[in-house]
């Protein structure tokens, strides 16, 4: 058991990963943090074998080196067995500076006789150097994939096999994602959303070759094939036959004559980015970061897009706990997070069904249970989960995203959820139809579209996107005017339709149409709705229709940088028809409690920058990491394992703990779900 020692770390400085001292913290402190965790979660280096900032004899200089690795065997740590050298540096650092690029690293390992590896990273940018020395001593440095790990298995880095793939740690996958993104925008002249779509299209190809099981992998380019346009063309051909299969899997997502469109180099330098990494296996937090991040970046709309923070989904989807054979939607589904996030909740129950079943752990899986898992998990998320978006480019991000995080792509689509369904496209209704086992015919007006079961969603707020148009605004109570009675408190709806009506209003209705009767809804509201005295009738049209189950005032600075609305998640079930005649009927609205939490720490601040706990005197903390003690090995016989103990900040967050708070209330007062 690690001993919960709590350490102080002064302000401005940071823990370092490898060696516990503490160091500024800067840009390239940021790089470094992250490379060195790599090292020793995915490349399995021992912090024994690892220096930080090691000083090295050129001539006079005494330069110091930002990372180097020693062999585990070598007795004599000295600068003449160094095996590695990385160099770290921040994004704005271009690898061709004279004095802090690529030539700078070159030069190190020049001075280093035994050093055979060298990589140059500054989060965008990455170069790994194989020494080579010829009969007359003189120096070349070939271009490699990667630095080997700790076992030293090249072939590893030429061609991974299953079992040698990597779960990514921390932000390695966004930085291989914004390296890989970045190379193509440079190398290949695309703008940055094109850029980001052909990276899409070579991710779809990896996750398609991962789950070609029992077959070995394809998706490889060997340091030799990278580095000639002969080799080059060798990785083009064998991906865009991958490509063949992803296109005919994913014949919704993809045209029959769409082809990756990145020349031969820029094609090989991606596969050699991806293919350590298992994509399938890679925990869905790491995923979903990385992956949201990149799509953040280069297809955010203007159309009231502001990302919900992971977070803030996994608190809601936790409260309104989807489950096995309900079927769950996101009327505005973005980047599908939401989505993702609930079939995540989903897939932890298929599993602890099977290992129930089984009686064996996941990791003791053969490759037929490892298939049928797949099957399942591809089958509940092809009947059960769905996602409508405005925006085509974020349909097409938020089905890769599915993919990526286990399938279920084909019940992402594109429509303006808000029109009446009459008016929705020939397509979409046939789609929707098909998906949910319903005649198309039977999708007529607002009130035939109760489908779903559970509502997860973040819609877009603003008055500057009203909804004007009329034969939208008819289908909705909430678009009428309604009256205020001052003395007895109460609203009464009018005939008469407002002139225009934001549409986060209009969304919380029509979520309400599209749930079943009894069906569950959790959504990310501005607070004015729920507090601003003019906007009363919403909230007597909510208590009308739902029982209104929890409310989790979020902090004001959830969604900054970029927006600066104070919001809630609202949690609702709506009415049957019984309980509302029961209610009409007695003239009293059933009496219950409501669950209220505020949130008051959401873990970063106003410019999005991570905040971490502190203690009494306003200093971080930094606590043992439960999730990653390395074991060194044995002392000798009869002696203790020597476990090298790694430490982490803890995010200042108080959003996973209302989940649990808020399931002993509901056992209180008897909700089932």
């Amino acid at each position: 058991m690690v001993d919960q020692k709590v350490v102080v770390i002064p302000d401005g400085k940071i823990c370092d990963y490898i060696d516990g001292k503490f160091r500024k913290d800067t840009p390239e402190e940021y790089v470094r943090q992250t490379i060195e965790k790599r090292l020793v979660n995915e490349h399995k280096y021992i912090p024994f074998q690892v220096k930080i900032e090691y000083t090295l004899q050129i001539g006079s200089r005494k330069p110091r080196a930002d990372i180097v690795i020693w062999d585990k065997d070598v007795d004599n740590q000295t600068q003449g067995n160094i095996k590695i050298i990385i160099e770290c540096k921040k994004e704005t650092v271009d690898a061709r500076n004279a004095k802090d690029g690529i030539g700078q690293l070159q030069s190190y390992m020049s001075v280093c006789p035994n050093c055979e590896w060298g990589m140059w990273t500054n989060s965008i940018q990455k170069f790994v150097f194989r020494k080579t020395v010829d009969e007359s001593g003189n120096i070349g440095f070939m271009e490699y994939n990667d630095i080997p790990s700790a076992d030293g298995n090249l072939d590893v880095v030429n061609r991974p096999s299953r079992k040698s793939l990597k779960n990514a740690s921390d932000d390695n996958l966004l930085f291989v994602f914004k390296t890989c993104h970045n190379h193509i925008y440079v190398n290949d002249g695309m703008q940055k959303q094109p850029a980001f779509f052909e990276l899409l299209k070579v991710i779809f190809c990896k996750i398609e070759d991962e789950r070609n099981i029992p077959n070995p992998l394809e998706f490889y380019t060997t340091s030799d094939e990278r580095s000639n346009p002969d080799g080059q063309l060798t990785v083009k051909k064998r991906i865009s036959k991958i490509f063949k299969r992803v296109k005919k899997r994913h014949g919704k997502i993809f045209d029959a004559n769409d082809e990756i469109k990145l020349t031969p180099r820029s094609l090989a330098y991606i596969v050699s980015e991806l293919q350590r990494y298992s994509l399938l296996n890679t925990n869905i937090d790491i995923k979903g970061k990385a992956y949201e991040e990149i799509v953040g970046a280069n297809l955010r709309g203007d159309r009231g897009e502001f990302f919900t923070p992971r977070n803030v989904m996994k608190m809601t989807v936790e409260m309104i706990n989807p489950k096995l054979n309900e079927r769950v939607v996101d009327t505005s589904c973005g980047t599908g997070g939401f989505v993702v996030t609930a079939m995540t909740h989903v897939i932890d129950q298929i599993e602890k069904n099977f290992v129930a079943e089984l009686g064996v752990p996941k990791k003791d899986w053969d490759a037929d249970t490892i298939r049928a898992y797949q099957d399942k998990i591809s089958e509940v998320a092809g009947t059960y989960f769905f996602g409508f978006d405005i925006n085509p480019d974020l349909v097409k991000a938020t089905k890769m995203n599915m993919v990526m995080n286990n399938d279920g792509s084909g019940n992402i689509l594109q429509t303006n959820s808000l029109l009446p369904p009459h008016e929705w496209s020939d397509e979409f209704r046939t789609r929707l139809a098909e998906a949910l086992g319903v005649q198309k015919s039977s999708i007529r007006n607002h009130k035939s579209i109760e489908f779903f079961d559970v509502i997860v969603t973040n819609p877009p707020f603003g008055s500057k996107i009203p909804i004007k148009d009329k034969s939208i605004l008819e289908q909705f109570d909430l678009a009428h005017i309604w009256e205020n009675d001052k003395k007895n408190g109460t609203w009464t709806m009018t005939e008469r339709l407002q002139s225009s009506v934001p549409p986060e209003i209009l969304f919380i209705e029509r979520c309400t149409q599209f749930l079943v009767p009894g069906g569950r809804l959790g959504i990310v509201l501005p607070d004015s709705i729920l507090g601003s005295p003019g906007l009363g009738y919403i909230r007597e049209w909510l208590i009308q229709n739902h029982r209104i189950v929890a409310s989790v005032d979020l902090h004001q600075d959830t969604f900054q940088p970029r927006n600066g609305t104070q919001t809630s998640v609202l949690f609702l079930q709506k009415k049957t028809q019984a309980q509302k005649d029961a209610e009409e009927k007695s003239g009293q609205m059933a009496d219950y409690n409501i669950f209220m939490a505020m949130v008051e720490k959401i873990g970063h601040d106003k410019r999005g920058n991570p905040l971490f706990k502190r203690d009494k005197e306003g200093n971080e903390i930094l606590v043992p990491d439960k999730n990653n003690v390395l074991v060194l090995g044995e002392t000798g016989e009869g002696t203790k394992t020597v476990a090298h103990e790694q430490k982490v900040k803890v995010e200042d967050d108080q959003t996973p703990d209302v989940p649990a708070i808020f399931a002993e209330w509901k056992a209180q007062e008897g909700l089932a779900w």
